[in-house]
């Protein structure tokens, strides 16, 4: 049998990526109350429900999902409160699920489904497409192939060697690539990424990433189809790194806004002073174009650099240069 590979090769900007992210990470594992406020848990989790059905279609409201998930009466499209009650119940299981067990995820698409289609649990029986109003644009695998398929996707999820950031991102991809399911792909994919990287940090689990998903929708289909066309699920690596990344500044923003401050300095700072040592007349503009940042993200970093006697500005802003101090 061919041994399962996806069509990957990692770079040196993801590298880069998870290093902020693991620094992120190790933050909010001190720091963050995800794991004991359970307020804050619950608002994270309807957050990640409701984003996550609303990108299938789903027409609840967010004020709508949170009564239903409170036991309140909702007048709404039976199929949506059902999707809604489903998404919680399997949710509040993810810390009993195992993220490399093939019955476990046939177990969860039961729950995610029942009631909603006819193979709710089981790898689907026809052939189905992705289209994008009459033109096919992704057909998923023949169906007659998916249990074997699944099972080798399974295996490399379990035996590779790269970082689970990046297989959480490659599993992702590869399960929509291959569409097992009658219906509620979508759902699945995203449910076993936040899976695998609650396995790696438990705080994950509470971490409502496919709101940012939900935000930018557009962007995640299109990085989905650039992979296939080119096959390279790279770029699509690439844009969940940053969505991950969001979604953890966003939770330091809103706990501890100068711890925030310092992550931001540390991380990125050190990039600056990198960047600088090779060509010290890079300015704003240019440096947010090499880290990904706004340039008035980089203006701030310059600043907080500055401040700490770290940087000094040597001539005009035009045809000035940065000196590098205390290193």
């Amino acid at each position: 049998m061919t041994e399962y590979r996806p069509p990957f090769e990692m770079t040196d900007e993801i590298v880069n990526m998870i290093s902020d992210i693991a620094e992120l990470s190790g933050v909010i594992t001190v720091t963050s109350a995800l794991d004991t406020n359970l307020t804050l848990r619950r608002e994270n989790r309807i957050k990640t429900i409701y984003s996550s059905l609303a990108i299938e279609q789903n027409t609840l409201s967010i004020d709508q999902v949170t009564d239903v998930i409170n036991g309140k009466r909702v007048l709404a499209p039976p199929s949506d409160i059902k999707e809604v009650q489903n998404a919680y119940e399997i949710y509040d299981k993810l810390d009993q699920m195992d993220p490399y067990s093939v019955d476990d995820l046939l177990a969860a698409h039961k729950v995610m489904t029942g009631g909603l289609v006819k193979e709710a649990g089981m790898f689907r029986s026809g052939n189905v497409g992705v289209y994008d109003g009459d033109k096919l644009i992704h057909a998923g695998t023949p169906a007659a192939y998916v249990p074997e398929v699944m099972e080798q996707l399974f295996s490399w999820l379990k035996g590779n060697e790269y970082h689970p950031l990046v297989r959480a991102c490659l599993f992702h991809y590869e399960f929509e690539f291959i569409h097992p399911f009658e219906d509620g792909n979508g759902r699945m994919g995203r449910l076993w990424h936040t899976l695998i990287l609650s396995k790696w940090k438990p705080f994950f689990a509470w971490l409502p990433i496919e709101s940012l998903i939900h935000d930018n929708q557009r962007k995640y289909y299109e990085v989905l189809a650039e992979a296939d066309k080119n096959t390279d699920a790279g770029v699509f690596v690439t844009f969940m790194l940053g969505l991950i990344n969001e979604a953890m500044q966003q939770v330091v923003n809103t706990e501890n806004v100068g711890i925030n401050v310092g992550i931001n300095v540390g991380i990125n700072g050190e990039k600056i002073i990198d960047l600088l040592k090779e060509d010290p007349k890079l300015n704003a503009v240019k440096l947010a174009e090499k880290l990904g940042l706004t340039s008035r993200q980089v203006e701030r970093l310059l600043s907080d650099l500055k401040r700490e006697g770290k940087l000094r500005r040597v001539g005009a802003n035009k045809n000035g240069y940065w000196e590098i101090l205390g290193y």
